[in-house]
């Protein structure tokens, strides 16, 4: 195991007062290898995961390793059976609403296609939109005749909600795709008012979660979206290759995949077939087993430590963070200034963000750089190259955000110097 060096303590009682007690810190890096071997800060990016998760991999890859794989999933299919309940549980759906996807970008290019945007039809897509979703988006524009829109945004770069009532209120059919909380900042979009927008003009409302299942509290009832797709490695500390989306039964109801997968269809006769009536219409055959087995143990660990509880904890480290990075000299954040998230994003004067997350790595201090070609529409319209992301996670203590604050401060001084 990589040793860790010891952060200043001066500095650490300085200016990091002790982190509220409604997560069990202590206890979530006893069950998480990973947080003893670095000071990672990357759970917007893939977060660790515990020693449950990753047995329930293994485990089962040994089972097919000694059984075959189709054999190892039919001894499996309760548990995996058991997934759509947990998704559904922390979503406040049913579990025929959930669908098990590869991806995140997988299920909103399949969801979005099953909508069948119409030529002369309108998609308005919020400017925190991800790079794969928003090329997509384009895609439709260019070869279907669709208007992309993007949604007018207020002074702290979230989406207009008087604008935007103006702009739904003429009535064209409209696709609404809106990403809770942007790879790019810590924003977090108001999305239930959107919701409510969404439900007065008939609006088809797509919501990207990918940042914020697992990190906020998320009811699809309340937030009134028709579609929501997250991935499994980020908040939810899933493994990769895993991902879910809920989808409204009537919405489900009234879409079909525009390629049916023998997993969610039966080919009836020669020229005819059905599709499932529940989500499962949009998923496929071929799936990691192995992965959706971790993904239920994630889902039912996050369910247990709280959705409000580590959702308070994530949002007030994120707000330390914040008001930490703040008082180094030749730091700038580059979050909106009311941000209530755990993604927190800066630039280092003198420094571009790669070179900045490099020598952050060099001190064991694992962030990333995001650049503007992820994120154009907020980035590249803030004529921002790249920011520094640093996302912590419940398994952080105060060792690791002093680590984190001393190294911004020494690179800083880095950068203060070329």
């Amino acid at each position: 195991m990589t040793s860790v060096p010891a952060a200043d303590a001066a500095q650490k009682e300085a200016v990091l007062p002790r982190i509220g007690s409604a997560i069990d810190v202590a206890l979530e890096r006893e069950r998480t290898l990973g947080a003893h071997a670095s000071h990672h800060f990357n759970a917007a990016g893939a977060a660790l995961p515990t020693a449950a998760v990753v047995s329930a991999v293994v485990d089962h890859l040994r089972l097919e390793e000694q059984m075959g794989g189709y054999e190892a999933a039919a001894q499996v299919k309760d548990d995996i059976e058991a997934v759509y309940g947990s998704a559904a549980r922390l979503l406040g759906s049913d579990a025929d609403e959930i669908a098990l996807f590869d991806s995140a970008s997988t299920g909103l290019r399949v969801l979005l296609d099953a909508l069948r945007p119409a030529a002369g039809s309108r998609i308005i897509a919020s400017r925190s939109t991800y790079v794969s979703h928003a090329l997509h988006l384009m895609t439709v524009r260019d070869e279907h005749d669709v208007e992309l829109v993007l949604a007018p945004t207020d002074a702290h770069r979230r989406v207009d909600l008087d604008a935007l009532d103006a702009l739904l209120a003429d009535g064209r059919p409209t696709i609404l795709t809106i990403a809770h909380v942007p790879t790019s900042s810590g924003l977090v979009e108001p999305v239930a008012e959107i919701g409510h927008l969404a439900r007065r003009y008939g609006a088809v409302y797509l919501l990207d979660a990918t940042q914020s299942v697992g990190h906020l509290g998320i009811d699809v009832a309340e937030i009134g979206c028709h579609v929501l797709v997250t991935t499994g490695r980020k908040f939810l500390r899933a493994p990769r290759g895993t991902a879910l989306a809920y989808v409204e039964r009537r919405t489900a109801a009234a879409l079909a995949p525009t390629a049916p997968d023998v997993r969610g269809s039966q080919w009836l006769a020669e020229g005819e077939w059905d599709v499932a009536t529940s989500a499962r219409r949009f998923e496929t055959w071929e799936s990691s087993v192995a992965g959706r087995l971790g993904l239920g143990v994630a889902l039912e660990e996050a369910s247990r430590r709280g959705i409000a509880e580590t959702a308070g904890w994530l949002t007030s480290t994120g707000g330390l963070l914040r008001e930490s990075l703040r008082e180094i000299p030749g730091v700038v954040i580059a979050d909106p200034a009311d941000s209530r998230s755990a993604i927190v994003t800066f630039l280092v004067e003198g420094l571009p963000s790669a070179h900045a997350a490099a020598l952050l790595a060099e001190r064991q201090v694992r962030v990333v750089s995001v650049p503007a070609t992820h994120g154009q529409w907020d980035l590249g319209d803030r004529a921002i190259a790249s920011v520094v992301r640093a996302s912590p996670h419940v398994y952080n203590d105060e060792s690791d955000l002093a680590a984190l604050i001393d190294g911004v401060a020494h690179i800083a001084r880095e950068g203060a110097r070329r």
